[in-house]
């Protein structure tokens, strides 16, 4: 049996993740206190308590989610819990699992993602953009009407995740979604699910904010990861700490190839899926992505109990 620990991105985040795990475990606890010093205000109280406006917030959302998942890992460690055969994260996920697979320390890892969500939140400011999520087409589309939209519009729209078969989602500016919008109506998806979220995440209008994390990344330190991991953007394992350096750059403006993702854990022989961080997103993709997968939440002091309970640690 392999197993792999996966910690999800933002819009996972809601209001009380991470409270039951500082309450009933001594290293989650530790975690948070050292997060608030950190992060130089009460982190821990924005997870616990919100209000759900600030937590929906980039400049919160972020840290507040990383904090909360690699609290879920320290527990899921305290309660005994075996190494994972390999470890990968969606989107701003990534950063948990880098901290998961010994690439980086949570210390680093708080002070990364915060300033990721402050020069993402800058880039929205100055480039506006919007995200939608599209149901019931292919990727290949999807990708179509992005690029046929983008001829129309002259403006950046774009696939920012490709999360399933059958879910996409794309960013990019208003008049270039509204465009895209229309074309996959026209080329008959399901449904299709404005984001709320401040920027066209994981587009090319994200770009001074990849372009400012590549400074800050190439004068960071990082280890070759001890536990395999899988990049964001592509979708396959990264040995070096080189590697983790031009990931977490490009990851930004570039779509987070979850399928792909998914698949190479499934190839490895992966067969167990713990979610830890946020809630079920993450679960019920990959439902949709592998083979009959065994997939296992870890959210709070139960999920880490059910894990043990499955005689799976």
């Amino acid at each position: 049996m392999k197993v792999a620990y996966v910690f999800p991105g933002q819009g996972s985040q809601k209001v009380g993740m991470g409270s039951d795990l500082y309450h009933s475990s001594h290293a989650a606890r530790a975690l948070f206190d050292d997060a608030d010093e950190i992060y130089g205000s009460k982190l821990s109280s924005y997870c616990f308590y919100g209000p759900e406006a600030s937590l929906k917030e980039t400049l919160v959302a972020q840290p507040a989610l990383f904090v909360s998942s690699v609290a879920g890992l320290a527990a899921l460690k305290e309660a005994g819990a075996q190494a994972p055969h390999a470890v990968a994260g969606h989107s701003v996920g990534e950063y948990a699992a880098l901290v998961a697979a010994g690439a980086m320390s949570f210390e680093t890892g708080l002070h990364l993602v915060t300033r990721r969500a402050q020069e993402m939140q800058r880039a929205a400011s100055t480039h506006p953009g919007t995200m939608s999520a599209v149901i019931g087409l292919d990727a290949e589309v999807v990708t179509d009407v992005c690029k046929e939209a983008q001829s129309i519009t002259g403006e950046v729209i774009q696939v920012a995740n490709y999360n399933s078969p059958a879910q996409m989602v794309i960013s990019g500016t208003r008049n270039g979604m509204d465009e895209a919008v229309r074309l996959a109506k026209e080329r008959g998806a399901r449904k299709i699910i404005p984001l709320a979220v401040s920027g066209a995440f994981h587009s090319k209008l994200m770009s001074g904010a990849a372009e400012a994390m590549s400074v800050l990344l190439t004068s960071t330190k990082f280890e070759d990861p001890s536990i395999p991991i899988v990049a964001n953007t592509t979708g396959e394992f990264e040995t070096r700490a080189g590697e983790v350096q031009i990931n977490l750059a490009s990851q930004i403006e570039s779509a987070v190839q979850w399928i792909k993702t998914i698949l190479c854990l499934e190839s490895d022989g992966v067969t167990h899926y713990v979610e830890i961080g946020g809630g079920s997103v993450l679960g019920g993709l990959i439902k949709r992505i592998a083979a009959d997968p065994i997939v296992v939440t870890v959210e709070g002091m139960a999920g880490v109990r059910s894990w043990s309970e499955v005689n799976l640690i």
